[in-house]
């Protein structure tokens, strides 16, 4: 639809070299320019990924005494109350995307930055962009915070047996809801300048028939109520999520798991390990990696091996590495389900336009959803902001999920390429769209709101887009009950390529950690 120009406009043009690129970046964040140092060559437990996933399961090898390498392709970014740390969606930079020249954002404009390796990656397959992390503590730094337990009803139809709810419910999500300390948006939160947007998308809903419930969060609220008093730089109340807060407000897995992992003394990460294959020797698991560098530089080639291999490195990540695995022979016993069953869990950015402006800014903490049937497919909305614009101009930004059971695509190794590529329909969101957009005009002709923001986004918007990608290797398919990958012992997915494309129209990461839980918990008990 057009295109926007990343970053100021006199700085963009001082980093016309790669030489002045490095410098400027340097200057904001010197501490991703530290390259860690090479892996062991052996370890006995290997995780690739740092995510949710990821994170959990080096914490809890490293918690029962094993020895843990995790590997992250990304680069460990600090926090900072003063200090812009991170890019935005506003005026993206080379921090905000990895290694992109130009990435198209949600509303369809085409974003131009510095290659760099920036905290998250636009993965570009032909039907479908899929937005994932590329840091260390990977989705839970960029994403908007947003942990809500699937009903159980959509659970069981998902899952089909292969997990049992009662044990999640009772254990597993409990688990992951006191470590992470979720909790929904307090009032005086709520009630403040920054979220007038969330009480005027309450008060629309409403006034449709719908009765929005408040929605957990890992959002650190006592950082927000120093951003509201001026004790931090204004960063989540300024609309900044997509691509981390520079000051921690989210209470994000460098916080929490990957933090214990590492204060044990068993587990060590490495960041700037890119994992380009995985196989068998006979005695062993390999991993193939490049080290690279903030710049993209290569530092080094290697090897690594260990007894125990933990793919975590999402739905995309995981599931290539596994099909590529088994079209190129390195790991040969891998069943047809391997690659099957992905979905971009019905994800959508539903706007109205022309509503009563709430105050100055938009703060980008989600403060509760609706859900509605009547479509015939199961829809959630959540209160979101509006990514890229800085004011409050009257447009209401909703993050949209349905839950579509038949829409799937699988990945595929096209030899021709050399690559592994995704195979999904050009309109494969189509039936989720419709459903959006007939809520979307339910609440607008309720309201006096228009759907959309013409000539700028339409009603409905990123049919060919998702944040949270789910498949790939499906539990109790591809792998046993518990992630164990199903003619390979000692090989794990642990992530969110288990889930089989929904997680019944709620944002994933609450499923995926307590997976997570879940399964490392079975592995650890019974020594593999």
């Amino acid at each position: 639809m057009g295109t926007l120009a990343g970053g100021a406009g006199a700085a963009h043009a001082s980093r016309e070299t790669p030489l002045l690129r490095a410098l400027y970046y340097r200057s904001l964040v010197p501490e991703v320019f530290v390259n860690s140092p090479r892996p062991p060559t052996y370890t006995p437990h290997l995780v690739i990924g740092s995510g949710f996933g990821g994170a959990i399961t080096a914490h809890r090898l490293a918690e029962a005494g094993q020895q843990v390498t995790v590997l992250e392709r990304g680069f460990a970014w600090p926090s900072s109350p003063t200090r812009q740390i991170f890019g935005n969606d506003t005026l993206p930079d080379g921090r905000t995307f990895w290694f992109k020249n130009k990435a198209r954002m949600i509303t369809g404009l085409t974003a131009h930055m510095d290659s760099f390796g920036g905290v998250m990656d636009a993965t570009e397959f032909e039907h479908m962009t899929v937005w994932r992390g590329a840091c260390v503590g990977d989705g839970s730094v960029i994403f908007t915070g947003v942990m809500i337990q699937p009903e159980q009803r959509y659970f069981e139809d998902i899952f089909k047996g292969s997990v049992d709810f009662a044990e999640m419910n009772s254990t597993y999500f409990p688990r992951v809801r006191q470590m992470l300390r979720l909790s929904p948006m307090p009032e005086d939160i709520y009630r403040s300048h920054p979220f007038g947007h969330s009480r005027a998308w309450d008060q629309q809903a409403i006034k449709a028939g719908y009765q929005p419930t408040r929605i957990d969060s890992l959002f650190n609220w006592n950082v927000i109520r120093d951003e509201l008093s001026g004790r931090s730089r204004k960063s989540a109340i300024a609309g900044l999520t997509n691509h981390g807060n520079s000051n921690g407000a989210k209470f994000d897995l460098n916080q929490n798991y990957l933090k214990w992992a590492q204060a044990s003394g068993k587990a060590r990460v490495f960041a700037g390990q890119e994992v380009q294959g995985i196989g068998w020797d006979g005695s062993r698991y390999t991993v193939d990696v490049i080290q690279r560098s903030v710049t993209g530089a290569t530092i080094g080639r290697y090897v690594l091996s260990c007894d125990r291999l933990y793919l975590a490195a999402g739905s995309v990540g995981s599931s290539s590495l596994l099909v590529k695995a088994r079209a190129e022979g390195s790991l040969r016993n891998l069943n047809e389900h391997v690659g099957e069953g992905w979905g971009s869990n019905g994800d959508a950015i539903v706007v109205r336009s022309f509503s009563q402006p709430g105050g100055i800014i938009q703060g980008a903490p989600s403060a509760s959803k609706i859900h509605d049937t009547r479509t015939g497919m199961p829809v959630t909305f959540e209160n979101w902001y509006v990514p890229g614009v800085p004011v409050d101009v009257g447009i209401l930004g909703t993050l949209g999920m349905v839950y579509d059971d038949t829409n799937r695509g699988r990945f595929v190794y096209d030899h021709s390429k050399g690559a592994v590529v995704l195979d999904w329909a050009a309109n494969g969101n189509g039936d989720a769209f419709t459903a959006m957009q007939s809520i979307n005009q339910r609440i607008a002709h309720a309201s006096g709101t228009v759907p959309g923001a013409w000539p700028f986004v339409e009603s409905v918007n990123g049919r060919n887009w998702t944040a949270h990608p789910l498949g790939g290797a499906v539990i109790g398919r591809a792998t046993d009950a518990h992630g164990r990958v199903i003619g390979h012992p000692g090989l794990y997915v642990m992530d969110g390529a288990l889930v089989p494309g929904s997680t019944g129209s709620v944002n994933p990461s609450l499923t995926i950690a307590a997976l997570a839980e879940r399964n490392i918990a079975h592995i650890v008990a019974r020594g593999g």
